[in-house]
């Protein structure tokens, strides 16, 4: 299994809409609205890297409202 945090900047007034949709994903565990640089973290859990990529890729940066992403991979359990 493969642990990701996905982190999300939103258009403005955006992020809790968005969080809303991204939790209800299947590999999403967990999807906070954060302060800082980005709007939402989004932890996603996976079989594989490339599940990972499929649900930042597609899933969760083909929501409205979502501008940009950036994906960190968890490298220890």
């Amino acid at each position: 299994m493969v642990h990701a945090y996905v982190m999300v900047r939103t258009e403005a007034g955006a992020p809790q809409e968005v969080r809303d949709a991204v939790a209800d994903l299947d590999a999403v565990s967990a999807a906070h609205v954060v302060a800082g640089d980005y709007d939402l973290i989004v932890e996603v859990d996976a079989p594989e890297v490339t599940d990972v990529l499929d649900v930042a890729t597609d899933q969760i940066q083909g929501q409205a409202g979502v501008l940009e992403t950036k994906t960190y991979v968890g490298m220890s359990e």
